[in-house]
């Protein structure tokens, strides 16, 4: 019995395949034959959208897996980030002018030979320092902490960087934390 649903179903697929056949097998020749030119321009544009999703997705792959590749050490980049900031923290904390001992004297030195070899480190794997003094403020790589008035400095100037900003490659890991100048307040005038 299963045969024969089998051989039933076969036989339905079979007469719609037949029935497009004999719809195209009525028509003229010069018809029959616009009729299956239509169907082979069909499946042709079927065929080339396929092909370029296809290579489209096959880009799209490559880009995500080289950018995977470039950015992996992200994570891994931003906890060391607080190290580095330590290790400066841990120089500006005593002036090299105020060291008596050569033990201290040797120990900063030490503190400052590991600070350049992490800094190298970064900069072998693209990660760069954003120490932005002096520049215009852009909130793509800095934050501003506080304004302050300025006579001497331009509007929008960083004047204090409180921590420096770190970019891997081109992608932003911790933006630069700094004080921002501001025009003075206008004076009011005595009536």
């Amino acid at each position: 019995m299963d045969d024969t649903r089998n051989e039933e179903t076969a036989s339905d697929g079979g007469a719609a395949a037949n029935n497009n056949f004999d719809e195209v097998a009525d028509l003229s020749p010069e018809a029959q034959v616009a009729a299956l030119e239509a169907k082979v321009a069909e499946q042709q544009d079927r065929l080339l959208r396929a092909l370029a999703e296809a290579e489209n997705t096959r880009r799209r792959t490559q880009r995500e897996r080289e950018e995977a590749t470039k950015y992996a050490v992200a994570g891994f980049a931003k906890d060391l980030l607080s190290a580095a900031d330590n290790l400066h923290r841990a120089l500006g904390s005593l002036p090299e002018a105020e060291v008596g001992d050569e033990r201290t004297r040797s120990l900063l030195a030490g503190v400052a030979a590991t600070e350049r070899e992490l800094l190298s480190v970064f900069e072998r794997h693209g990660i760069r320092r954003i120490d932005p003094m002096g520049e215009r403020f852009d909130h793509n790589f800095h934050q501003a902490i506080f304004e302050a008035e300025r006579r001497d400095k331009p509007a929008g100037t960083i004047i204090e960087v409180l921590q420096p900003g770190y970019v891997l490659h081109d992608r932003l890991l911790r933006p630069a934390m700094v004080g921002v100048a501001k025009p003075p307040a206008k004076e009011e005038e005595p009536l």
